[in-house]
């Protein structure tokens, strides 16, 4: 059985300075493929981190995968 939600604990972590900083780099990297084309608003496409950390945006560090892929159960084993 799942354990119960904590919403309020998960804010604190949103609010934190660190998860504030890898949120707006995750944006920039997506921002920067939809400038050079790789994707499109609403293309159900995700900009990956192949190393995982979303302040390296290095264009060898970012792919764009399908939304399923990124997400997908591989990035928690």
């Amino acid at each position: 059985m799942a354990t119960k939600r904590d919403y309020k604990e998960e804010y604190k972590y949103h609010q934190t300075e660190a998860q504030k900083k890898r949120r707006a780099a995750r944006n920039k990297a997506r921002r920067t493929a939809l400038a050079k084309g790789k994707v499109k608003k609403g293309d159900n496409k995700d900009v990956h981190h192949k190393d995982g950390n979303p302040r390296n945006n290095k264009s060898s560090n970012v792919a764009v995968v399908s939304r399923k892929k990124n997400r997908g159960a591989y990035r928690f084993a």
